[in-house]
């Protein structure tokens, strides 16, 4: 039997690891792509909920709708049940996504997306539980406290949301005061009328800036938003600000929008 050259041994090696890869990154790929779908559908349940929590508010207190009413809540309920089944899966990329944020380089930014991260897997893992009890898997759970520990995980990783978010503002507030002192500067004392009526002081000047930060930043607009209207739901089960459904369902209709469209368009999410 002839013995194998060495250039034929590099030539086999190579097309070996090729073949390996390029099957890596097709597993990878078809991970990824059953993440979004499972991400998609989960997303349209969310809105197919709120929205019936919203329609119902606004037209329980008509005498000659409550079928309308009673199916109404019926779907919202089976959205909710059908949204807890992903669960599972959402915990295992909680905590995947908690590794990676705590690669990042900037140190606020680490800590809040890690513990937003890890505490969302918390909150995941007590909806599940809440679900095998709905299922009647576990009978014995204690509904009231896996549901108030899965509402104080949810609201603690929505803080650290915003914590990160105001973060991001800040650092744009600060890069646009910096610019419009070096503007200053190389203007010198031309036009200053110009400037003193451009120039904006106290909360005014502070709201005007704010809004053209956010205006020009939509990733950033949006993960405001989204994050403000989840606040909605815990604030008011926790008794911190109480609200109606009628409230937390159009905040929870709006912040899914916002979810189905950076699903849409994956440009307008905020990099993490």
């Amino acid at each position: 039997m002839a013995e194998e050259s060495p250039g034929d041994a590099a030539r086999r090696a190579q097309t070996s690891f090729c073949l390996s890869r390029c099957k890596t990154q097709h597993r990878c790929g078809h991970q990824r792509r059953c993440r979004t779908r499972s991400r998609t559908v989960s997303a349209f349940m969310r809105a197919t909920q709120y929205t019936c929590m919203l329609l119902s508010y606004v037209i329980e207190r008509k005498a000659d709708n409550e079928k309308l009413v009673l199916k109404l809540k019926q779907l919202e309920s089976s959205m909710s049940s059908g949204r807890k089944m992903f669960r599972l899966g959402n915990v295992v990329h909680a905590l995947v996504a908690a590794r990676k944020t705590t690669e990042l380089p900037e140190v606020l930014p680490r800590i809040c997306l890690t513990a937003s991260n890890l505490t969302r897997a918390l909150y995941f893992f007590c909806d599940t539980v809440l679900w095998l009890k709905s299922v009647g898997l576990q009978s014995d759970i204690k509904k009231a406290k896996w549901q108030n520990w899965a509402t104080k995980c949810y609201y603690f990783s929505l803080l650290m949301n915003l914590a990160r978010d105001w973060y991001e503002v800040s650092w744009r507030l600060e890069q646009a005061v910096q610019e419009e002192k070096m503007k200053e500067n190389c203007f010198g004392d031309e036009q200053p009328q110009q400037r003193n009526s451009s120039k904006c002081n106290g909360l005014h000047g502070f709201l005007f800036l704010l809004f053209q930060i956010l205006r020009s930043h939509p990733p950033l607009l949006l993960d405001v938003v989204k994050n403000l209207c989840d606040l909605s739901g815990p604030l008011d089960t926790l008794g911190i600000y109480k609200t109606n459904p009628g409230v937390i369902g159009f905040c929870g209709l709006l912040s899914s929008l916002v979810g189905i469209l950076t699903l849409a368009s994956p440009h307008l999410k905020l990099k993490e």
